[in-house]
């Protein structure tokens, strides 16, 4: 067992870890000597026990050190001035490339594609504000709004990656700079906004840098603060378990909603970035993910197999 696991062990294990703290969650990759000679990472079959929420690790990828499981159970996103509570919960699951030496981390998705659940939030109130725009002739815009009063319920908004996932671990432990880096898009979706409604996309996306330390937003947002939680650590020191965890950031920019109402986007499009009031610039939008987090090492989640 190293000295840094050692460190690891002796600062973190089973206590809450303050923002100061040089614990490094790193150590997970020095992984205890019984742990060491175990199957390959490559080996069929299924984590099972402890190890069981690591199905989706890619432990294939040459490489892959430890597996990572997060899950967000409440929160809020804040896009212009549209606010949606986080109340299903969306998971975040893969790998990390670790080198020890030089705390270079590389972020590997997880082997089905479904690093980031695609979890439908629902949307309060709808759309219900949307209008259509004063330029429509006056019969065009009369006709538009009915069908807007009646198609604008029960809209739901979903995050999807669209660019690789950044993970600092120690940003997250020293409560420091972005810990999370998430570039998303916003799906909104009902009957009647079709299926291309998206705020952000891979060219424009909603890059969320997500902190457990103090942001930094323009105004009228103010710092907020997240946390790093507490942590256990669990099978000799190959399963790290952090709850009460919040990533925050509110000094993100989100681009305007493009593709609503499908052959109708042209006149839906505008009606809908009016009421939400996009685009909207840094310090006007907040996101604050809270949940917990599992990371455990690629070796010990093969054996379990």
């Amino acid at each position: 067992m190293t000295n840094l696991w050692r460190r690891a062990i002796g600062e973190g294990g089973g206590r809450r870890c303050r923002a100061g703290r040089r614990v490094r969650i790193v150590a997970l990759l020095a992984v205890p000597a019984a742990l060491m000679g175990l199957a390959s990472p490559a080996m069929a079959g299924k984590p099972t026990g402890v190890f069981v929420n690591f199905g989706d690790c890619p432990l294939s990828t040459t490489g892959v050190n430890l597996c990572l499981y997060a899950q967000t159970s409440s929160g809020e996103f804040v896009i212009g001035n549209r606010t949606v509570p986080i109340t299903k919960t969306v998971t975040l699951q893969g790998g990390l490339i670790l080198n020890e030496e030089t705390g270079e981390e590389t972020f590997v998705n997880a082997v089905d594609g479904n690093t980031l659940s695609k979890t439908p939030e629902s949307v309060p109130g709808g759309l219900l504000g949307v209008v259509a725009p004063e330029i429509l002739p006056p019969l065009v815009r009369a006709i538009l709004n009915e069908f807007l009063s009646k198609g604008l319920v029960g809209v739901t908004a979903t995050t999807e990656l669209v660019e690789p996932v950044t993970i600092n671990e120690k940003n997250l432990v020293l409560a420091e700079g972005a810990a999370l880096t998430l570039p998303v898009r916003v799906h909104l979706e009902n009957p009647f906004l079709g299926s291309a409604c998206y705020i952000g996309s891979k060219l424009k996306p909603i890059t969320l840098k997500l902190t457990t330390g103090v942001t930094k937003p323009e105004p009228p947002n103010e710092p907020i603060k997240g946390k790093i939680g507490d942590l256990k650590f669990k099978e000799g020191g190959a399963l790290l378990i952090i709850t009460e965890n919040s990533l925050v950031d509110n000094a993100f920019a989100a681009p305007k909603a493009e593709g609503c109402g499908g052959l109708l986007s042209l006149a839906v499009d505008p009606a809908v970035n009016a009421e939400l009031g996009l685009p909207a610039g840094d310090g006007h939008n907040t996101a604050i993910l809270d949940g917990t987090l599992e990371q455990a090492a690629a070796e010990a989640v093969a054996a379990s197999e």
